[in-house]
């Protein structure tokens, strides 16, 4: 792998992994007790799940309507199924890489008798609980704003859950408008696909909005020939209202298949939320 592994050991027994585009804070617990060397081993594990995707990035790249689904390797087949899940055509696998990765970390302390595990992807968040523990998640508004505007309240009573966020100036590009698109779901696999999707769909014709094809952004890019939101001016109000409302159908559509848990999402000072966050903020 080109790139170079590196381990920070945190306040409180948490360790951040990093290699290339990995950014993870990796936190266990048995009981209330830190597990930092459980920590270690899962951040060396999680070289090895980076490793074997870029080993697949050729197909993983690909529109996920023309990727098979029998794959060797079951990370990429998870990629695959979340975003076939999801059932946007123009997404691809690597909507749902980092949540994915996340994913396999967090079941690897648990298959080793972790109670509470909690692996951060660079936003993208997969948790782990015995059946009494619980978990509260920050919640933003604006990706670009490292400041929470809410806590989320998660367990008990769930043993997996997965959160992610879309939105502009976040890590991968937007085909929408929205500042913020945060999904729960049952795995970080597939809240990232669908905050990729949900995000997409906050969309709306300006003249405040301009987008570029995604390859003028990002010569790597996944999604060449598809324009991309560069730029966001003020919108008014209603325009913020519509792309709300575009995003939330979007978002009740997959609740309604059973796809994800719930969805927040932000754009111009206008938030909409499905009954799950409603029912858990604050709490």
């Amino acid at each position: 792998m080109p790139y170079e592994q590196t381990m920070h050991m945190l306040d409180g027994g948490s360790v951040l992994a990093e290699c290339g585009p990995m950014r993870l804070v990796i936190s266990s617990f048995i009981g209330k007790v830190s597990q930092r060397e459980m920590n270690v081993q899962a951040a060396r594990a999680s070289f090895g799940y980076l490793e074997r995707v870029a080993r697949m990035l050729d197909v993983l790249r690909l529109r996920q309507t023309r990727v098979e689904q029998d794959l060797e390797d079951s990370l990429a087949r998870e990629m695959v199924r979340s975003a076939l899940a999801v059932g946007d055509d123009d997404l691809t696998p690597m909507a749902a890489v980092a949540g994915t990765i996340g994913d396999a970390v967090a079941d690897y302390l648990q298959e080793r008798g972790m109670t509470k595990v909690v692996v951060n992807n660079g936003g993208d968040i997969a948790v782990r609980l015995q059946e009494e523990e619980s978990v509260r998640v920050g919640i933003r508004t604006d990706v670009k704003n490292p400041d929470y505007d809410d806590v989320l309240v998660l367990g008990p009573g769930c043993g997996s859950w997965g959160i992610a966020t879309s939105g502009l100036g976040g890590r991968s590009l937007t085909r929408g408008i929205a500042s913020a698109a945060t999904i729960v779901a049952s795995t970080a696999s597939l809240a990232d696909a669908a905050a990729t999707a949900v995000a997409n769909a906050s969309f709306v014709e300006d003249d405040q909005v301009v987008q570029r094809y995604a390859e003028e952004v990002d010569p790597h890019t996944d999604i060449r020939g598809l324009p991309v939101t560069v730029k966001v001016g003020r919108i008014t109000p209603e325009k913020g209202r519509i792309a709300v409302s575009k995003a939330m159908g979007r978002a009740e559509e997959l609740v309604g298949r059973g796809v994800i848990l719930g969805a927040l999402v932000a754009v111009g000072g206008q938030i909409g939320m499905t009954s799950f966050f409603r029912d858990r903020l604050n709490g």
